[in-house]
């Protein structure tokens, strides 16, 4: 007999989102342990399993079923796009002025039309003109100057930073000009990232920083449609300033998901990971594709503040024991790469990297170099133990967070690697908030984290500025591994006051063999972002032969996403 797989009752959820350190990388799921249970009662009964995914009839040509949002267990009516709670959806009723896409750092003007540096000092964006509200009123640069008076008022709602770079703000006529605090070319897309509201609206609200907004009004391409704890629906906005481009006639976004329901109820868009994407979302449907790009660089973490961490002969060491590519297959079932040392993302960033770096950065395993850079620091094999100059084995605990069962599965892989050269390696797996707290208050060894995004300036500032070196037991954001180095600083600062597309990749240059050379981190793979798209009723999804936006659902990726879909028709053509 035949099964067919519809519900389960898993209680691990799709849309996860990161913490600080977590970059794009997402925990593996129990959908392979499910379905190899079942499979295994049915082996027993000679029985097989098929899982399919059906769309569901009710669901009208022009609807879009979308796994992007998650109660918990219902949702809670926020449509506040500041707050972190907010529901997903109200990244697509408000917009930003500049769409940047992760994968490559590529801007596509949005709410602004135009943006220009005049100086190092100076940002000028002309705001788009015949956009409206979705009530009809037009929208001005004065509602721009508005909301960025509005988050520095209350700098908790100021989620991008801008404010962390902006000195004062005026506007001349359709231009909105920001005045920055010192030379700071890289903060205009910070600037640009910040999502504008309504100033006729937002002005009558007492508390912005607790406001829900339950009947949000935006400029973006929907607007709220039927609304429940259980679910709640999107209307196209038919006054959208692109409406042309929008194809699509309403979404659905249900509260609660199950790992099987992603691949057995019909999403049109999902995002998850999901083991053996292949034989479980591939097979559920002819209509199934998958995109699982690189999205940032995941590593081992050193602790710079700590003895034998702050040694970049011990972390060379390490580097170059570790065989990258088993890790990487270990890790993410052959879904991503092993990852290069630059801090670079490639092939998104092939164009910024070094030539002269060897093998794009990737360092393979050498025993002996391993040995030969231990040594260097007075390390030595005694037996199976590799003895330092204290005579005593050397001992990593390496921090990683509970449920991340990818990372768990890479720094076993680690451990197991280092193990062959005489190291004892620990494992600690604390809560993701303990983790959490463990990273940025430098309360660990060695740590499983990561580095790079698709802003290269951005990337080596977050990874390599002295200004997030805290000491330790005191929170910082960024710079988990306390890197400090005034050159580097130096580096930074030429960077951020230069309008030269040259000179800005030379310094990219520069600070990539800073990172190849001194291993601030240790590269190990790449964290994928992870597209699972249906085409029965649309085409048109981020692909690798077309990466014009990562595939996430959530944030603002899906602004730039929605106008490139296209429906197909009932006889399965591109209308």
């Amino acid at each position: 007999m035949m099964y067919a797989l519809t519900l389960a009752e898993l209680t691990s959820t799709t849309n996860e989102r990161p913490v600080a350190m977590k970059l794009t990388s997402r925990p593996r799921t129990l959908v392979r342990t499910a379905v190899a249970a079942l499979a295994a009662t049915a082996l027993l009964a000679g029985c097989s399993i098929q899982i399919r995914s059906q769309p569901d009839p009710t669901i009208g040509a022009d609807t879009m079923l979308i796994n992007a949002d998650k109660g918990n267990p219902q949702f809670e009516r926020n449509f506040n796009p500041f707050l972190t709670n907010k529901r997903t959806a109200s990244t697509w009723i408000y917009e930003p002025l500049l769409e940047i896409n992760p994968l490559d750092g590529e801007i596509t003007p949005w709410l602004a039309s135009e943006t220009t540096l005049p100086d190092a000092r100076t940002v000028d964006m002309t705001i788009r003109s015949g956009v409206e509200w979705s009530d009809g009123t037009p929208m001005t640069p004065a509602d721009v100057v508005y909301t960025f008076d509005l988050i520095k008022a209350a700098p908790s709602l100021d989620i991008k930073g801008a404010w962390q770079h902006i000195e004062s703000i005026e506007t001349e006529g359709d231009h909105v000009v920001f005045h920055l605090q010192t030379d700071d070319v890289p903060a205009m897309e910070i600037i640009g990232q910040t999502t504008i509201v309504p100033e006729h609206l937002w002005s009558q609200v007492d508390d912005p920083a607790t406001f829900r907004n339950p009947d949000p009004v935006g400029t973006g391409p929907f607007t709220l449609g039927n609304y429940s704890p259980q679910q709640y629906s999107m209307d196209k906005n038919e006054t959208y300033w692109q409406a042309e481009k929008i194809e699509i006639g309403h979404l659905i976004l249900p509260a609660t998901n199950n790992q099987l329901d992603t691949v057995t109820r019909g999403y049109d868009w999902s995002y998850s990971f999901i083991s053996d994407v292949e034989g479980t979302w591939g097979a559920a449907s002819p209509d199934n594709t998958f995109w699982f790009p690189p999205g940032g660089v995941i590593g081992l973490v050193p602790n710079l503040t700590k003895a034998p961490f702050d040694d970049v002969n011990v972390r060379r060491g390490i580097a170059l024991a570790l065989d990258r590519a088993r890790i990487a297959e270990t890790a993410t079932e052959g879904y991503l790469e092993p990852a290069g040392q630059t801090g670079l993302i490639l092939p998104n960033q092939q164009d910024d990297l070094d030539p002269s770096i060897p093998n794009g950065g990737v360092i393979e395993q050498d025993r002996d170099a391993a040995l030969a850079a231990f040594a260097a620091s007075g390390y030595a094999l005694q037996g199976d133990q590799l003895v330092g100059p204290d005579g005593q084995q050397l001992r990593i605990t390496i921090t990683t967070a509970n449920g991340y069962t990818d990372w768990l599965r890479a720094v076993q892989e680690v451990r197991r690697q280092l193990g062959l050269i005489g190291i004892d390696v620990q494992v600690q797996a604390p809560q993701p908030a303990g983790y959490q707290s463990a990273i940025a208050n430098g309360e660990f060894d060695m740590a499983m984290g990561g580095m790079g995004n698709g802003n290269v300036y951005q990337a080596y500032n977050n990874l390599l500025n002295s200004e997030f070196a805290t000491p330790v037991g005191e929170t910082t954001a960024n710079n988990f591994e306390r890197f400090s180095d005034p050159a580097v600083d130096e580096l930074l600062a030429e960077w951020r006051a230069s309008t030269d597309p040259a000179d800005q990749q030379r310094l990219s240059h520069q600070l990539q063999n800073v990172v190849y050379d001194q291993m601030p981190v240790i590269g190990l793979y790449y964290g994928g972002l992870w597209g699972l798209f249906n085409d029965a009723k649309f085409t048109g999804w981020p692909s690798a032969d077309d990466p014009y936006m990562a595939p996430q659902n959530y944030d603002q990726a899906p602004l730039l996403i929605f106008t490139k879909l296209k429906r197909v028709d009932q006889e399965g053509s591109d209308q």
